[in-house]
């Protein structure tokens, strides 16, 4: 049973997504949130995701649109890979970072110090495989990005363990999109 799911993919600038009202971004996030809901019917009790812009937040967003709808027990935990990862963000981004930090039910950081190394990526890709019980990753083998690390982690982790990896890819994100117009069609 799946009661703890990470979350992750790719970085919206990753993406070529530079606007919050990209049309991308809505498909993203509702291919996470049929994913959830599958989960959820399933027994899910916590998302944790790290934080960082893209897919993340996305998904962080995602989690607390549930829980005002239909599922007040979901929990969000954010847990970065450094203190203050979002110092160098434009003001924007930090404003609508600590809009999510504040509904999430648990935050904190796997290194307990300002980034000094890119070591503290590898180190919360091994916390968050470690402490849940299955990771959710937007991310196409074919079109390389920094959730490689992430998946490689999880993959290696599978090897010892049962470990459930779900990955949605642009293929599936096209199936999404067109299935979505379909229905805009049959509407009208």
């Amino acid at each position: 049973m799946i009661k703890v799911l990470y979350i992750s993919g790719y970085k919206s600038s990753e993406l070529g997504i530079f606007k919050e009202n990209d049309p991308g971004v809505v498909y993203i996030k509702l291919a996470i949130k049929k994913a959830l809901l599958q989960l959820l019917d399933q027994g899910l009790e916590w998302v944790m995701v790290s934080g960082q812009l893209g897919v993340e937040m996305w998904a962080a967003e995602v989690v607390v649109e549930l829980r005002k709808k239909d599922f007040p027990d979901l929990k969000l935990a954010i847990v970065t890979p450094f203190l203050e990862q979002e110092s160098n963000w434009s003001d924007k981004n930090k404003e609508w970072y600590q809009s999510i930090i504040q509904m999430a039910d648990y935050v904190d950081s796997v290194t307990k110090r300002k980034y000094d190394s890119p070591s503290q990526f590898r180190l919360k890709n091994q916390f968050a495989i470690q402490k849940t019980d299955s990771l959710l990753l937007v991310y196409d083998e074919e079109r390389d990005g920094s959730p490689k690390y992430l998946l490689q982690t999880a993959k290696n982790f599978q090897e010892k363990k049962e470990y459930p990896i779900t990955q949605i890819t642009f293929y599936d994100l096209q199936l999404l999109v067109e299935e979505e117009q379909q229905k805009q069609n049959d509407f009208y």
